[in-house]
């Protein structure tokens, strides 16, 4: 028993060691950054968080070019491992950190999870009306992909990365570009279920230590 009981302290051990080494590269008003955050909340994980301030440039410093060429954030940097896209960063947090699983078990509901994105392609040189217009585009087809599964939360009663991508998403849509939601009564529903969650309140770009208020 004593030999199990220090196996299992080294393992707890290893995996708070592991858990602490974990930064992540985010501005706080990016909705790719904000759906980490959610995610790193939910499964519980520490991480010291790095501010790249997209309106002055930062993405381009030659630091920041070494950790991503590309240069977009989020960037999620686990010892040596370094791994960019928001998408890659859920799938690799979810296969390294399977506490919390973000995918349910259901072959289904599973491909119905990673569905549910809509790229960050509108950047602050387009119009507000076009902005509008290609949100509006995703919002409906979500809108229509969820209308027979919703249930509390986008694929039943637990939040999974289809709710990790949808709220951010529907925050931003609401608060930065001004999206009528009553056109969308589903995610609309949605939305409010994911209003009282702690993790996403956490997650919040307000709350993050380079908000600009």
């Amino acid at each position: 028993m004593e030999a199990s009981s220090e196996q299992q302290k080294k393992s707890e051990n290893s995996s708070s060691s592991s858990s602490s080494k974990l930064l992540l590269y985010s501005y706080w008003q990016s909705s790719c950054s904000w759906r980490v955050r959610f995610a790193l909340s939910l499964k519980g994980l520490p991480y010291e968080y790095k501010p790249v301030n997209i309106r002055k440039g930062e993405q381009f410093s030659p630091d920041f070019k070494r950790l991503n060429p590309l240069h977009f954030v989020p960037v999620l940097v686990d010892g040596g491992i370094v791994v960019s896209d928001s998408y890659a960063i859920l799938q690799y947090l979810e296969d390294k950190y399977p506490q919390r699983p973000l995918l349910p078990a259901d072959p289904r509901l599973k491909a119905l999870n990673l569905q549910k994105h809509l790229e960050e392609k509108v950047g602050p040189e387009e119009s507000l009306s076009f902005a509008q217009s290609n949100i509006e585009k995703g919002l409906l087809a979500l809108e229509m992909l969820l209308k027979d599964f919703a249930s509390r939360y986008a694929t039943g009663d637990e939040v999974y990365m289809a709710d990790v991508f949808l709220a951010p998403q529907i925050a931003v849509s609401t608060t930065r570009f001004n999206i009528n939601m009553s056109k969308f009564p589903t995610l609309s529903r949605l939305y409010e279920s994911y209003k009282i969650l702690p993790e996403l309140e956490a997650s919040s770009p307000e709350r993050q230590p380079d908000a600009v208020r």
